[in-house]
């Protein structure tokens, strides 16, 4: 696997690209197999060569709430290459997938033989929280259906004229992505059914045409 599809090695000179890619340790895990565990030290991030893995946080009840689904070429745990506080969240893999893990030491020698990089990574990192910082406030302003666009629209793939979302998912996940029960989104899901404008799959939904503005 090549770094430079990563956003956060966006712009990295190819020779640390290089050196990153070496240095980095590939590893397979089943299916239902948990990654790295909120409060758990951190040592390093994380990189998706394939499969599918949560983000997920327990709240003291013991409820569980998904922040985000991860697919091939994303990422996690990129915190621990500038700091040492411990894991913010839990992922756990939903399907078979193979990481690519890089140290914070391992970076650290990389990043040391170009400092000029660091800058680099801080700019894309910024990029990155400004991200979760939009979509905080999409959960905070926007009602239930606009959730769910917005989650359709930054995961869909061109598929020929329509559009399809690979990522398994089931309708308990939806729901805690976007903040609502699963009884309210089975619904606007069933109501986007019978008007057409989506088809669901058993691995995947196809979107036959733009969603409505409102609902």
């Amino acid at each position: 696997m090549t770094l430079e599809n990563i956003e956060l090695f966006s712009g990295l000179p190819e020779a640390q690209l290089l050196r990153l890619a070496e240095q980095a340790r590939q590893r397979t895990y089943p299916a239902g197999t948990v990654i790295v565990n909120e409060g758990d030290e951190a040592h390093g991030m994380f990189i998706i060569n394939s499969g599918a893995l949560k983000v997920f946080v327990t709240e003291e009840n013991g409820k569980e709430v998904t922040l985000s689904l991860l697919g091939e070429d994303d990422y996690f745990g990129e915190l621990a290459l500038v700091d040492d506080a411990p894991r913010s969240a839990s992922v756990m893999t939903l399907e078979r997938s193979t990481l690519m893990q890089i140290s914070r030491n391992d970076f650290n020698d990389v990043i040391a033989t170009n400092p000029a990089c660091l800058q680099i990574i801080l700019r894309n990192l910024v990029g990155r929280i400004r991200e979760l910082t939009d979509n905080v406030r999409a959960l905070a302003l926007i009602d239930v259906f606009g959730r769910i666009s917005r989650i359709f629209d930054s995961m869909a793939e061109p598929e020929g004229e329509l559009r399809i979302i690979r990522r398994r998912m089931t309708q308990q996940d939806l729901a805690n992505l976007v903040g609502a029960s699963r009884e309210m989104v089975n619904r606007i899901l069933r109501e986007l059914v019978a008007g057409d404008y989506i088809e669901i799959h058993h691995q995947y939904i196809l979107l036959k045409r733009k969603l409505p503005a409102r609902w």
